[in-house]
């Protein structure tokens, strides 16, 4: 496997598969399953210091529920501090001493200075890099969208400087200018960046004609966006590119690769055909480069990429103006008289 070898977050990696922040890491029997499996790294599942809130809400309201109950006693329970992220980091530190292959944590915060207290505990554990896992969305009409970034821009600097190990930065495709807003991120000092974050939607059933919510796998196709800023941001950041979203095959790997990224995260695959269809990834992917008589990821790595594409075009609007221009229909409606 020694061909499939590249960088993530400034560190070596034996394959160009990281697996993504998600539930599968919170088995260690997982854990080394994927390891064995080849996996290059892993993120290990997101820390929400907004669970974190709400567990401590819901306990807080448990305690509550008896007091004023006896005349002599106002509070049955004495209070308590809040315990944080403890068992979480029991967990994490647990996790990377059962792996050889690097462990990343995932993290997200809602306060400035939370971010900063939870990633230098984070560090602690030993793990190998440390992933901000940005989920902001609108909320308030009023908020200009100049101090979103500019809040994300201080805290990716804050933590940088309030820790040693690698820092990647996972971005949503939703800024008004997304290229420029990874070149100011690259600017930190980020060491990754990873394209992008899948958020979660909101839904309704219409049956009992409430809000309904559940997790949407990715789709074929969906790594589409992520293949385009990848083409776009290769060799115009000095950060390593981790693509993510909807990479399913084998495939969808080597677009990624060939457009400019480092490196790819996979989740859904793996819920969808087990663990070790991974194998099975890394295996086409060395069957092809065999066949294309690459000896390794840096032999073909941005071949595609806009800075080294000869067609002008590439990657702009003119390629869906060229496809609405052509004779030929694409798709076929389907009218039943």
């Amino acid at each position: 496997m020694s061909k499939l070898k590249t960088t993530y977050m400034g560190i070596e990696i034996k394959s160009p598969i990281v697996i993504g922040a998600s539930n599968l890491s919170a088995s260690i029997k997982h854990l080394k399953h994927l390891e064995e499996a080849g996996a290059g790294a892993i993120v290990y599942k997101s820390l929400f210091e907004e669970q974190i809130q709400l567990e401590n809400f819901f306990e807080e309201e448990a305690m509550a529920a008896f007091n004023d109950r006896n005349a002599e006693m106002i509070n049955i329970y004495p209070e308590m501090r809040d315990a944080g992220p403890g068992a979480f980091l029991v967990e994490l530190k647990k996790a990377k001493e059962a792996l050889d292959i690097p462990l990343i944590a995932s993290l997200n915060c809602v306060n400035k200075e939370t971010w900063i207290e939870y990633a230098k505990e984070i560090e602690k554990t030993g793990v190998d890099g440390l992933e901000l896992n940005f989920y902001a969305t609108p909320r308030e009409f009023g908020v200009p969208g100049h101090e979103v970034l500019e809040e994300q821009l201080q805290i990716t600097q804050a933590v940088k400087e309030a820790i040693k190990i690698p820092v990647a930065v996972k971005l949503s495709p939703y800024y008004t200018n997304t290229l420029r807003f990874a070149h100011l991120m690259d600017g930190t000092g980020v060491d990754t960046l990873v394209l992008f974050n899948k958020l979660f939607q909101p839904d309704i059933d219409i049956d009992s004609e409430s809000m309904s919510f559940h997790f949407n796998d990715s789709g074929k196709g969906d790594y589409r966006l992520s293949l385009r800023f990848m083409g776009l941001l290769h060799s115009k950041v000095k950060a390593n590119l981790v693509a993510n979203t909807g990479i399913l095959d084998s495939e969808d790997v080597i677009k990624m690769l060939l457009a400019g990224a480092d490196a790819v995260q996979i989740v859904s695959t793996l819920y969808q055909n087990g663990l070790d269809y991974l194998k099975v990834i890394l295996e086409e992917i060395e069957n092809w480069m065999d066949e294309k008589s690459y000896t390794s990821i840096d032999d073909f790595k941005g071949k595609l990429a806009k800075v080294n594409s000869k067609d002008p075009y590439a990657y702009k609007r003119a390629q869906y103006v060229d496809i609405l221009m052509k004779k030929v229909q694409l798709y076929e409606p389907r009218i039943i008289v």
